[in-house]
């Protein structure tokens, strides 16, 4: 029986337990390594989206109506501002210096160099009236543009479409834009779904 035993064992195949266990091992560790490099290319990419080609943002109050309204959610182009510089009648967004994650969106009017001044409701740039398609309400309060206002190489001077409603270039707490503060601009509207599309800023 016992030699019967034995050449039995000799013809069939031997298996090492040890050597699988090991195997399979690195196979889930090769496998976790794979998951942990795909996760973090994955927050690297949104991170580098985020902070140099646009991120979302929702729009909080009225200023910018009808052109925008309260709870409007876009996408804010945070790379073209690299390549350009910001124009005329572009809408963007740019940090509230008094408050800490508060961010305002309003429309540029007055460019670098330019003198800005609000007379009898009407925008002088460079003492001729402005022609316009935004803001068509009579402007009833210049605040600081009721005397002419010079603007630095790197300063903008914004209004927000709701002109009657607005906190805008006109108040010394928000005062002239700096180039260097623009956030980027407002680039397409994504919700609500009715309304989604590349907003318009000729």
């Amino acid at each position: 029986m016992t030699e019967e035993s034995g050449e039995n064992m000799s013809n069939g195949e031997s298996v090492n337990p040890i050597k699988e266990n090991e195997e399979t091992n690195t196979s889930r560790l090769k496998n976790v390594v794979s998951t942990i490099v795909w996760i973090l290319v994955m927050l690297l990419a949104v991170f580098l989206i985020i902070e140099f080609v646009g991120q979302r943002t929702q729009v909080s109050g009225r200023s910018m109506e009808p052109t925008l309204h309260d709870g409007d959610n876009l996408i804010v182009d945070k790379i073209s501002y690299r390549f350009r510089d910001p124009e005329r009648f572009d809408i963007i967004v740019f940090p509230y210096q008094y408050e800490d994650h508060t961010y305002y969106i309003k429309r540029i009017i007055g460019l670098p160099g330019e003198t800005v001044q609000i007379v009898d409701g009407k925008i002088y740039i460079n003492g001729e009236v402005l022609e316009e398609n935004y803001g068509k309400e009579v402007i009833e309060d210049p605040g600081r543009a009721a005397e002419p206002i010079v603007l630095g190489d790197d300063e903008y001077f914004v209004l927000g479409d709701n002109r009657n409603n607005s906190s805008d270039s006109r108040v010394e707490k928000v005062g002239n834009i700096k180039r260097s503060d623009i956030i980027g601009r407002a680039g397409v509207r994504i919700w609500p779904l009715d309304s989604f599309g590349v907003l318009k800023h000729q």
